[in-house]
């Protein structure tokens, strides 16, 4: 097989033999190769098909090879290859996203999630002068050392104070950082309130996925977004949504928009470009105003707002803002979503799914709605990795990072009604040999 001899290969000077390491797939003990993808699916370089449901980890919303995104990426070509100097087009991609978000009076760009949020919570720093940053267990903001906590770790012991004993999701992270985080249990206001009443005079930020899809599909309770919004307005502490993955995938406006809670602070990566390397943070004129030239709190870099990445974005977020391209993305979670619920009663194997937009978490051998990380922490990990192994063989790709707690599948704008059935499918036949 052309993958086995270029994962030998390639193990000469790629650690893993990849480029990133989630980009390994424990369950293959190799990454996929791939050759190419259009539409709704990918090729590897064995010649192997797969109904792609992975999506570049949700980057990809709309597809492989979108047809705008491409001929934005030339248009930006023949402009030049414009690299950290300001265009037309950066303001037309901010007056976007401030369209649609509603907590974006302004936008700063950065390149990543992980460089978006580590943004956020400098200008939390910058604006509060406070120190200490408070974040939910199992909520992912990027690989960082100041937010990396309690992701996909064992679980923590709970403190008398309502939070939990921070652990690092790596080596190499100082100790000391760990006095500058606080964990709390997600859509616990007992906890939370306790954490804030003893920590408020050193808590600059609270960040959030207002739904973790980092943990499968976990939505925050809606009164407890509320609290949570009321308590840090009370408190003067800056609020972060993190929607790095929820932006724009369930509504034009993110998570916030679909609760109706704006944040102070958000951040966007994945869908904001639909695969083009770009991210933003975004929020109210006054908190976003500490960041220079205007303030002392900086944030910038050479290659944030490339050309390339912006004109690709704007593509994007024109698409994504058609009068049909959400009742489209509404019909396939739909029909997605009650499939898999049958195949579940059908076969008679024990699980839930969890979805909202084009993204959701199955929890194998769980049978009531999982709300936090230590509900989803007890998935059966046997089933799930019989299950996804099952769907890769069959032709549906699913990743997996071997991680505490299942991790996010989902589809594109390119998905059809017919890619869902197919998938559901190859879904019931891989809970049946489960």
């Amino acid at each position: 097989m052309k993958s086995q001899q270029l994962f030998e290969a390639a193990q000469k000077h790629l650690i893993g033999g990849a480029g990133a390491g989630g980009r390994y797939h424990p369950l293959l003990r190799r990454p996929l190769y791939l050759a190419h993808g259009k539409g709704s699916r990918f090729w590897d370089v064995d010649g192997k098909e797969y109904l792609d449901f992975f999506t570049g980890s949700g980057a990809n919303f709309l597809g492989h090879d979108h047809p705008a995104i491409t001929a934005a990426i030339r248009q930006a070509l023949d402009v030049g290859v414009i690299c950290n100097g300001e265009t037309a087009y950066h303001s037309q991609l901010a007056d976007l996203i401030a369209e649609a978000v509603p907590c974006a009076e302004k936008v700063r760009f950065a390149n990543s999630g992980t460089e978006a949020t580590l943004g956020a919570i400098r200008i939390a720093r910058g604006f509060t002068g406070k120190p200490k940053i408070l974040k939910f267990e199992g909520h992912f903001h990027g690989m960082h050392d100041y937010l990396w906590y309690n992701c996909a770790t064992a679980l923590g012991d709970l403190r008398d104070d309502g939070t939990i004993d921070p652990i690092p999701d790596s080596d190499g992270m100082p100790a000391a950082l760990s006095d500058l985080i606080l964990v709390v249990p997600f859509n616990n206001p007992g906890a939370f309130e306790k954490a804030v009443s003893i920590h408020r005079d050193e808590l600059a930020a609270v960040i959030l996925e207002p739904i973790s899809y980092n943990q499968g599909c976990i939505p925050a309770h809606p009164e407890f977004l509320r609290q949570v919004r009321e308590t840090c307005s009370r408190a003067g502490i800056v609020l972060i949504f993190d929607e790095v993955l929820s932006g724009f995938r369930m509504c034009r406006g993110g998570a916030q928009a679909y609760y109706g809670v704006t944040p102070d602070l958000c951040t966007l990566a994945k869908a904001l470009g639909g695969g083009v390397p770009i991210a933003a943070v975004c929020g109210k004129t006054d908190v976003m105003s500490v960041l220079n030239p205007i303030g002392r709190t900086g944030m910038s870099g050479t290659y944030t707002g490339h050309l390339t990445a912006v004109m690709g974005a704007i593509a994007c977020q024109t698409e994504i803002a058609k009068p049909g391209f959400y009742p489209h993305i509404t019909a396939l979670a739909d029909r997605l979503y009650t499939g898999i619920a049958e195949a579940l009663r059908v076969t008679g194997v024990p699980g839930i799914v969890q979805g909202i937009g084009a993204r959701f978490g199955l929890y194998l051998g769980v049978t009531e709605p999982v709300t936090n990380y230590r509900e989803a922490a007890r998935s059966n990990r046997e089933m799930e990795i019989r299950f996804i192994l099952g769907c890769v063989q069959r032709g549906l790709y699913l990743h997996d990072y071997a991680h505490q707690a299942p991790m996010h599948h989902g589809f594109s704008s390119q998905h059809t009604a017919e890619d869902i059935d197919e998938a559901l499918i190859i879904i019931e036949d891989a809970l049946r040999a489960v």
